[in-house]
């Protein structure tokens, strides 16, 4: 079953460390391209986060963003560093030895030095841990979502497809009609004009004109085209590139048509089809 590239999910879990949630959107791209925004509690789980969105997706610009907001104990001890305290103030009256007009010191900013307060060293591999669980339940429901959008793309590349081929079924019953016709109409004028023709001469511009007109082939190569695209979207793998390169032939027969119609129901034909052809086209852009 083919999958959208456009999805949204979001899950949220509580940690003994604190609360982990991940927000994933992806859109149409020609690749796979990641953004992925981590805390900094998880920045060493960056190569692990790409490589497991790497095999869940196939293409499409993912935005992954985790956040984590950590349990701070009620009764937290702050403790101060006081010999790196001792040092930094020694220099910073050093430098305001050089700046008469100086601000006073704030006992706030001091405390948000790096280094000042001394922080306790977290395990971060439960959190890792925990993370890349979550991540895994958000693309899941990323894919389910995909999933459900494909399934509407899918029947409605199956609908465009029908109604292309009774086109093409179309075209190729009147045809003969057509053909008859303009030969008829070209012996009639050439009647009107009261001029005595070398038959075996007519007969020759006869036929060269009707292989000029003939798309017998691109009849085929329409219809061959067609039951491809019907092949393809029973694929169980990304297929969005196939698919927009069997568009891209579609389209090639179908201006190739419309080029060698002798009628205006052939062009017409020809011109419907387009339609249908970049109605199709615009929903594979967004398949994987």
């Amino acid at each position: 079953m083919i999958r959208s590239m456009t999805a949204f999910a979001r899950q949220e879990a509580v940690t003994d460390q604190g609360t982990l949630s991940w927000e994933l959107r992806s859109v149409n791209h020609r690749y796979l391209e990641m953004a992925i925004r981590l805390p900094d509690e998880l920045r060493a789980a960056e190569p692990a986060v790409r490589a497991r969105i790497n095999e869940r997706l196939g293409r499409g610009k993912v935005d992954a963003a985790c956040r984590f907001r950590p349990v701070v104990p009620a009764a937290a001890p702050v403790e101060l560093d006081e010999d790196y305290l001792a040092r930094l103030l020694a220099v910073c009256r050093e430098v305001d030895a050089h700046l008469p007009q100086s601000a006073p010191l704030s006992p706030m900013e001091v405390l948000r030095w790096p280094g000042v307060v001394r922080e306790e060293e977290q395990d971060v591999g439960p959190l890792i841990e925990a993370a890349m669980a979550l991540l895994d339940e958000t693309l899941d429901q990323l894919i389910a979502t995909r999933e459900t959008e494909g399934e509407k793309i899918h029947g409605l590349l199956l609908q465009r497809c029908d109604a292309a081929a009774e086109l093409v079924a179309r075209a190729r019953e009147r045809l003969p009609e057509i053909t008859a016709a303009l030969c008829e109409k070209l012996r009639t004028r050439l009647a009107e004009l009261n001029v005595p023709a070398d038959p075996g001469r007519l007969e020759q511009e006869l036929v060269f004109l009707v292989q000029k007109i003939d798309v017998d082939e691109e009849m085929h190569r329409l219809e061959g085209h067609i039951n491809e695209v019907r092949d393809v979207l029973q694929r169980d793998e990304p297929v969005g590139r196939r698919l927009d390169f069997l568009m891209q032939e579609l389209n090639r027969e179908a201006n190739t048509l419309g080029s060698k119609s002798a009628a205006a129901e052939t062009t017409n034909i020809s011109v419907e089809l387009k339609v249908l052809i970049e109605q199709m086209r615009e929903q594979v852009q967004n398949t994987e």
